[in-house]
């Protein structure tokens, strides 16, 4: 069956879409708010929320949730993303009622105790310092500080001491309460499910949510910046970007495949390029981040200590060449490895729960795999081309890890 999309008189949408053969299924609410909405001075908010409301809510305190998923022999999980966040529960086919009613209460009716906040906090540090402490985790946080400054979208999702402590219970609700909005928010299920009772039980626990005013995220602007840990770590890491398509742009498609010819895999220039024929890296590899508003295009790199300024140098002169010499195979590669991406992917139901959501966010309807498809084949070597050139003639941002790299162009 195809997926279906339906709405609440109140703005809750609803993407269901059954899958024939398997017993279970995947449930989430899909909220189009994340960090970088949070107000100044509370960088960290909305991940601190995902993590506090799993301390109580409803009739259950912490134990009790996770008790009651896990005794149904499910799992209940939540994510905080720059441009979203995600409670997401994956449960046999009959107790999709006990997911669903287990989120409601994660977003409806969390305790927000101000003694479970402060032992929350300490948490949260203990996870700060563990990225921190994680040289290819952190630098992407310097990345984006790097290509968009002390704007939201260049704050950590996880915020820092300051802000950390900063928060209150009040701001809690307050954010739970403002930006947790009908028209924000997306129901999503796919595996064994009954689209009637889904959508009877969605009513039931989110059908009397009131409206209101959102308050609108500001507008994203990439810049040229440079970030450097120089904390001393075994290799230097290193990352850099250029800005990208956002979302919605038409040469979308061509970015994304630019990237993966340029460096998806162990076929792609870079790795070939860097790791195999000069031996400066064991780990390398390019992505594109879309973002609503902008984007972003990037290299990563884990390379020697002596080695990173000439990994640097050379994935740069790479990413050039690929973009006046870009071929036919290659781009016939990097075509049937984002197809079978996104159709291997759709195989899972906790996938395809994610990507319905997703879908409706970014495009407000339900884009079919076969249309993407169809968008991904009708790119040519020429878009591609120009896509990278043009990503590569604008604004630089770099960052690094493990000692500071000593040329940035």
């Amino acid at each position: 069956m195809s997926a279906r999309l339906h709405r609440l008189p109140n703005g809750v949408t609803i993407a269901v879409e059954p899958m024939a053969s398997v017993e279970t299924v995947a449930v989430g609410l899909y909220a189009d708010v994340g960090s970088r909405s949070e107000p100044e001075g509370l960088s960290g908010l909305a991940h601190m929320v995902e993590h506090m409301v799993f301390k109580g809510a409803g009739s259950r305190d912490a134990r009790a949730i996770a008790e009651a998923i896990e005794d149904k022999g499910g799992s209940i999980n939540a994510w905080t993303a720059r441009d979203h966040t995600v409670f997401h529960a994956r449960m046999l086919a009959d107790d999709i009622a006990l997911g669903l009613d287990l989120i409601a209460d994660l977003v409806r009716a969390p305790h927000f105790k101000a003694d479970e906040l402060e032992r929350e906090k300490e948490v949260v540090l203990s996870e700060l310092g563990e990225s921190r402490d994680t040289p290819d985790d952190i630098i992407f946080d310097h990345l984006s500080a790097a290509a968009f400054g002390s704007q939201p979208l260049g704050l950590p999702v996880l915020g820092d001491e300051n802000s950390i402590a900063a928060i209150t219970v009040s701001a809690l609700q307050d954010w739970i309460g403002q930006q947790y909005l009908p028209d924000r928010l997306v129901i999503a299920a796919a595996g064994k499910v009954d689209e009637d009772a889904l959508l009877r039980l969605v009513e039931r626990r989110f059908g009397d949510l009131d409206q209101a005013e959102a308050v609108s995220s500001t507008s994203a602007s990439f810049m040229s910046g440079t970030r450097h840990d120089n904390r001393r770590f075994d290799q230097l890491h290193l990352a850099f970007a250029h800005k990208a398509p956002a979302y919605r742009d038409g040469d979308l498609h061509a970015m994304a495949l630019f990237a993966s010819a340029a460096g998806g895999g162990m076929s792609s220039r870079l790795f070939q390029e860097l790791r195999e024929e000069r031996g400066l890296a064991y780990s390398v590899y390019a992505w594109a981040q879309p973002y609503i508003d902008t984007g972003m295009f990037g290299v990563y790199c884990a390379a020697q200590q002596e080695k990173g300024a000439e990994a640097f140098t050379l994935a740069r002169e790479v990413l050039a060449r690929t973009a006046e010499t870009l071929d036919e195979a290659e781009l016939a590669r990097a075509k049937t490895q984002a197809k079978a991406g996104l159709l291997m992917g759709l195989e899972s139901v906790a996938t395809r729960c994610d990507h319905l959501a997703r879908q409706i966010q970014i495009h407000g309807r339900i884009v079919p795999p076969a249309e993407t498809v169809a968008s991904i084949d009708a790119v040519s070597v020429g878009d591609v081309r120009s896509a990278g050139q043009a990503a590569l003639s604008g604004p630089i941002a770099v960052a690094s890890v493990g000692g500071r790299l000593a040329r940035v162009a």
